[in-house]
This record gives structure tokens, sequence and C-alpha cells, in this order.
């Protein structure tokens, strides 16, 4: 797999809940825990399953941080 985002994270997956339409893919990234909301279709066209490995590729426009007042 070769792309142009550089943001590509390497992980597990720990668990998968579908819903009607979208499946909520929850990851293990070295111990940091992301979820990925993607199609079913999609879900099932890649063949994920628990515990097989994953690259999470992240793109977003903004990150936005807080800190306590």
């Amino acid at each position: 797999m070769r792309l142009s985002a550089r943001n590509k994270i390497p992980a597990r997956v720990t668990s998968i809940t579908e819903g009607e339409a979208t499946a909520n893919v929850t990851l293990d990234a070295g111990g940091t825990r992301l979820v990925a909301s993607i199609t079913i279709e999609a879900a099932r066209e890649l063949g994920l399953t628990e515990s097989g490995e994953v690259v999470a590729v992240i793109k977003a426009s903004d990150v936005i941080l807080g800190v306590a007042d």
C-alpha cells in the first residue's frame, strides 16, 4: 500500500460494532485507543476481523487543543 498521506498509524482491531449503516472499529495503536467510523460495506470489503492488523490513515484539516481553566 502506497499513500501520499503521512499520518499512518499501524494498529490492531480490538472490536467491531455494527449499526444500521456504519461500523465503529476500535483499534489499539501501541496502547492508544482509536475508533474509526466507517460504512459496514467498507468493513466487509476490507475483511476486517477482531485481532486483525490495519493501518489507520488520519486526514484532518484542523486539530483543536484545549487546556483546563
